[in-house]
């Protein structure tokens, strides 16, 4: 700010996931050896604090993979994203999502460019660029981005990176998990075109999945925070935690409903979904979903949406808790991604 020097942060999703993280490297990478613009300073930021970062298991797994040490990593305690937007040197690009939370609704103005893979909801200002195609993974329209610029930019770390974060969120390419679009594909066999040295996919896969799976050394509280989002409505929060093991083991964790009930009156929420996914041999997922709150009428509410859902039918089968305050379900639809179940959360609560 005192040197007036124009910053052009480029930035994930509060989850940080890898294809967040990833997208968010290689844009701005990209974008710092072909924009004309050469005062401005291009800085991909990690959209959790520092501290979260060991949370993040498959994502420390690639870049140490990469030679890409967490020190060269800008996270988002380390950058005053305010007041570079109130000095006026702030663009922002937003990937893997397109609706900044409301605590940075006064980042909005700033952002320049969107690149997402979900359904839009909300318009932008004809000024701001928008890509929106639902493909499997934001990696795949970063790879695009770059593909179609000037021959040369893209290196082997950057392309490892891309190509082992879309084959982690199109399951390996695999039409059953339900997540692959052909331009998925096409990206990761111009990526290996590109550097025919890149590690066989199953390699890279079973590696990028042992390491997001491996949960052996945390807490549960940092298990309900590695893959959390937070749903808001009516003065209400709802806390929906992906978890990577079985709901029966998550659910026999020693002292967990005292857990539960630290983690959400910490934060203020009324309750958290915990959605579980575990993989056979064959990369087949299978889903469980467990409800709590310690407010009867607010899981009931959550358990009859989640129930009675139609778009999509969530297929669940109530399984035995051992809390009254936890309803335990198996997902029959195992397609039904967070990404499908959190629009009806969104309209429960």
């Amino acid at each position: 700010v005192r040197r007036h020097q124009e910053i052009h942060v480029v930035m994930g999703n509060e989850a940080c996931d890898l294809d967040s993280t990833v997208s968010a490297l290689a844009l701005a990478f990209f974008l710092a050896k072909t924009s004309p613009a050469p005062k401005a300073a291009f800085i991909p930021v990690l959209n959790i604090p520092r501290a979260d970062f060991a949370l993040r298991t498959e994502t420390t797994f690639l870049l140490r993979e990469q030679g890409i040490p967490a020190a060269s990593l800008v996270f988002r305690d380390e950058i005053d994203l305010g007041g570079l937007h109130r000095a006026g040197l702030l663009s922002l690009t937003l990937v893997d999502h397109h609706v900044l939370p409301g605590a940075d609704a006064a980042l909005e103005e700033a952002v320049v460019e969107v690149l997402d893979h979900r359904p839009l909801e909300r318009d932008r200002a004809p000024s701001c660029q928008v890509t929106a195609e639902l493909v499997g993974s934001c990696a795949t329209l970063v790879t695009e981005r770059i593909a179609q610029g000037p021959p040369g930019v893209l290196d082997r770390p950057t392309a490892a990176l891309l190509h082992g974060t879309i084959l982690l969120d199109c399951v390996n390419l695999s039409p059953a998990a339900g997540k692959v679009t052909p331009r998925d594909v096409a990206c990761v066999s111009l990526l290996e075109a590109r550097f025919p040295e890149l590690p066989a996919r199953d390699a890279i896969f079973e590696a990028l999945q042992a390491a997001k799976f491996d949960v052996s050394g945390l807490t549960t509280e940092q298990m309900l925070r590695k893959d959390l989002k937070v749903l808001s409505g009516d003065e209400l929060l709802l806390a929906v935690s992906a978890i990577y093991v079985d709901l029966e083991t998550f659910l026999r964790r020693p002292g967990l409903l005292q857990d539960l009930d630290a983690f959400c009156q910490a934060r203020g929420y009324v309750g958290l979904v915990a959605m579980t996914i575990s993989f056979n041999e064959r990369n087949e997922p299978s889903r469980q979903l467990a409800v709590y709150s310690r407010r009867e009428t607010l899981r009931s509410a959550v358990c009859q949406a989640l129930e009675e859902a139609t778009a999509p039918s969530l297929h669940l089968q109530p399984l035995p808790s051992p809390w009254s305050c936890v309803g335990a379900y198996a997902q029959g639809n195992a397609l039904a991604s967070r990404k499908k179940v959190l629009p009806i959360l969104r309209a429960a609560l």
